[in-house]
């Protein structure tokens, strides 16, 4: 006798696998089924492919352009009344310490960074872009020249924005320096109580000069805040950052041709992680990086010829401060245009003969005494130039405000 527990085991173990094969059977799709997932998964692909990827920009760029941000917007918040040479040494250490490709980068970086905000750049870059093999088509172009970018739709718009942002940082770093600089000379009067020190010699010259050269070397990194920021602003589509700006027309200028291509191709989804070779190549700009390491230069052998704590003061205004602008406007602002006027044609008809006019002699002078020659007073002596004078008058050192 087989136990009642064994065949009733076998019942429902029975009835489960009929129940699981009656379910298998429902779940089988038709062939019309079959048929209607195939095109709906066609058709989900072409949108797909038509469809942009999302906005893409590496970590890195925001980097870059939060310490250009950062360092460009702290020397422009130093201005003159110094009141003691330690606040001058401590405006120098804060100064000095940038590197020129560092600084150049972040020039470049932050200027895409603002094309991003222009939301007619952003949206007519990816209307170009229908389907996968045009945009790769197109950013192969890019790639291959830059300028191209330019040439999309709304770069003006772009355009605008970063040269308008950009200016107006540049004409305040402008105003710092001239405050840095005339208080050079302020402090040199007599009726100015910091003059007993100011005209003092710089402590430990050798030293400071030094640092300088030390800090410059050193990688100046990122607020995280800041970079987090500019990061969230790149991808957002447009007018995150408060910036505004006039659309401007070619040409532009190297700096802002390279931070087109750069956000034309973060718009396009190809700036990610997996394009650091390309935004890294974008980033470089001859112009700024020249002049930026060639300032650092003068900023050394100003500190070098210095020795009152007022010519000090001179070379923090003059090669940092002013030559940040300089630099920046040169790679950045498009350089003015000189115009004349127009030709005017000469007339080729004979001229009319002139009347001949006769005059009479004039009358022959009455004699008179010999005047009495007295020499001229001699000038005094001019003093002999201090350092910050000569520097101030150096060919091709003068203020570009």
């Amino acid at each position: 006798m087989r136990p009642v527990f064994s065949r009733c085991g076998l019942s429902t173990a029975a009835l489960a696998a009929a129940a699981l094969l009656a379910g298998c059977a429902s779940d089988t799709p038709t062939r019309a089924e079959v048929e209607a997932a195939r095109v709906a998964a066609a058709e989900a692909a072409a949108i797909a492919a038509r469809t942009p990827p999302p906005i893409r920009l590496n970590q890195g760029v925001a980097d870059a352009a939060a310490v250009y941000m950062a360092f460009s917007r702290d020397m422009a918040a130093l201005e003159g009344g110094f009141t003691d040479p330690e606040q001058i040494q401590a405006a120098l250490r804060r100064g000095s310490a940038y590197d020129p490709g560092q600084i150049s980068r972040g020039l470049v970086a932050y200027a895409s960074i603002l094309a991003l905000q222009s939301p007619e750049f952003v949206s007519g870059v990816r209307s170009l872009a229908d389907d996968q093999v045009t945009r790769e088509r197109l950013v192969g172009r890019i790639v291959a020249d830059p300028s191209y970018a330019s040439t999309l739709p709304g770069a003006e718009a772009a355009a605008g924005l970063v040269m308008s942002t950009l200016a107006a940082d540049i004409n305040a770093l402008g105003r710092a320096a001239n405050s840095i600089e005339n208080d050079a000379y302020a402090i040199q009067a007599p009726y100015d109580p910091r003059r007993p020190w100011g005209v003092a010699e710089v402590t430990n010259r050798e030293g400071r000069l030094e640092t300088a050269k030390v800090r410059s070397a050193q990688t100046m990194l990122p607020s995280a805040q800041e970079a987090s920021r500019l990061f969230a602003a790149a991808h957002s589509g447009g007018g995150a950052l408060a910036v505004s700006g006039e659309p401007r027309k070619p040409p532009y200028p190297p700096a802002v041709v390279n931070a087109l291509a750069l956000a034309a191709l973060a718009a396009l989804g190809y700036a990610g992680d997996n394009a650091t070779a390309n935004t890294d190549a974008l980033q470089f700009d001859r112009v700024s990086h020249g002049c930026l390491s060639m300032s650092k230069l003068n900023l050394f052998q100003c500190l070098a010829a210095s020795r009152p704590n007022y010519e000090d003061m001179f070379c923090l205004g003059r090669h940092i401060v002013r030559d940040l602008a300089t630099c920046s406007r040169g790679a950045a602002m498009p350089a003015p245009i000189v115009t004349v006027s127009d030709v005017v044609p000469v007339e080729t008809r004979a001229p009319t003969p002139e009347p001949i006019i006769i005059t009479p002699p004039p009358p022959a002078p009455r004699e008179t005494a010999p005047a009495v020659s007295r020499p001229a007073p001699a000038a005094p002596p001019r003093p002999a130039p201090s350092i910050t004078e000569r520097l101030n008058t150096e060919p091709g050192r003068a203020p570009s405000e």
